[in-house]
């Protein structure tokens, strides 16, 4: 078996380990790095006994640095939009007016914001990561969108009257 027929096999034994742990792109990703990694550094190794644990501890390596670079990032601890609790049926009259004028004083205070800060709200609120995020307002990096985010909020903060919960 030659070594182009050999790495064509482990590619697709890594995408599926990495599959398991990732999701499927990012399986796919992983599986070129680990390929690029093995063609680059490891050509010597061409025996399947010999590259299959090695790349599959390579594979072990890389997705244990993507998952430290997401939890780094707070991706790992983004709530989808699902999970929210927007109304609760045993709230209290009063709970439900003070609920509504703080969501009536937030729309007001979004409407104010700059468009660019509008959709990074809304692509959020629709349960997009900040990867997908970079990708769809043609960020360059992701580091990008983190700070747009940030300066987002302090804006959206200082419409609030800089409290989240109190009236101005």
């Amino acid at each position: 078996m030659e070594r182009d027929e050999v790495l064509s096999r482990l590619r697709e034994r890594i995408v599926g380990f990495a599959a398991f742990h990732l999701s499927r792109d990012s399986a796919e990703d992983l599986a070129q790095e680990v390929m690029l990694l093995l063609h680059v550094k490891y050509s010597e190794v061409s025996e399947l006994g010999d590259l299959v644990p090695l790349a599959l501890r390579i594979a072990r390596f890389k997705i244990a640095a993507a998952r430290r670079k997401a939890h780094r990032r707070g991706e790992d601890r983004q709530a989808g939009i699902e999970d929210a609790v927007l109304a609760d049926p045993g709230m209290s009259p009063s709970d439900f007016v003070e609920r509504r004028e703080m969501l009536e004083r937030l729309a007001a205070a979004l409407r104010q914001l700059s468009g660019r800060c509008r959709e990074l709200f809304r692509l959020k609120l629709q349960g997009k990561g900040f990867g997908e995020i970079r990708e769809i307002l043609g960020a360059r990096s992701v580091n990008t969108i983190y700070t747009w985010d940030f300066r987002c909020r302090k804006q959206l903060l200082e419409r609030l009257g800089g409290n989240w919960e109190a009236e101005p």
